[in-house]
């Protein structure tokens, strides 16, 4: 879903044509929308450079949405991130995808919003799921291509490198099955560890008024019969 962007409206703002939207919609309905936004949060973000294949990049999305990260970003310059429209599960509803069209660019955009940048790679003795500090601020997971892993300029960058430990003789993970167990373990650490993990007031609000769209059919031409505008 494409967000508002920096917005003037208030979290009042959003709350008060969410509720209107809510007369649309089931008890239940409306209740997990509320359930799922209370637990998600911009404190973690996943970075993916060109992924190629269909079926990684649905489990991606699906990982974020099912663990509450938020908002992906993509690096697509050499393929487009395209979510297989039948694995994905209408999953890219729910998680916000910022595009960019060179690592250079995510990179710099994660900077910008104050996130360490964390290289998954199994080749560097770096820090493990479990010894990851989690509470030294923001942080972005950035996995690599299916077959070549992280680039160059994102070793050269990167703050920090995380690994998972493996017993096996070969390299058994993929970029999927990594970021399963990366995403799950370091997004249940930090809503243990960290006290600021949730998204503000407004982020919220703003988030739930526009999944609520999403789920009521003609809802903008119900909005703009209330509201004479959204």
């Amino acid at each position: 879903m494409k967000s508002i962007g920096n917005s003037p409206r208030t979290a009042e703002w959003y709350a008060e044509r969410t509720d209107y939207l809510a007369e649309f919609l089931s008890p239940e309905r409306a209740e997990t929308l509320r359930r799922a936004v209370s637990m998600r949060t911009h404190y973690m973000t996943v970075m993916a450079e060109n992924t190629f294949h269909p079926h990684n990049a649905s489990a991606l999305v699906r990982h974020c949405e099912a663990f509450g990260v938020q908002k992906m970003h993509t690096v697509e310059s050499l393929c487009r991130f395209d979510p297989s429209t039948n694995i994905v599960r209408g999953t890219d509803k729910w998680v916000d995808i910022e595009r960019h069209a060179s690592t250079a660019d995510a990179l710099a955009a994660l900077r910008r919003d104050g996130y360490r940048i964390v290289a998954t790679t199994p080749h560097r003795e770096s820090c493990t799921p479990e010894t990851f500090d989690v509470g030294r601020g923001r942080f972005a997971l950035v996995f690599g291509t299916e077959h070549a892993g992280i680039t160059d300029e994102v070793t050269a960058s990167a703050d920090e490198f995380l690994r998972i430990p493996m017993c096996g003789m070969v390299e058994s993970l993929n970029v999927s099955a990594s970021a399963a167990i990366l995403i799950y373990m370091l997004s249940e650490r930090m809503r243990r560890e960290v006290g600021e993990w949730r998204l503000s007031e407004t982020e919220r609000a703003e988030i739930l008024y526009r999944w609520s769209r999403e789920c009521v059919k003609d809802s903008e031409l119900i909005l703009k019969r209330k509201y004479g505008e959204i």
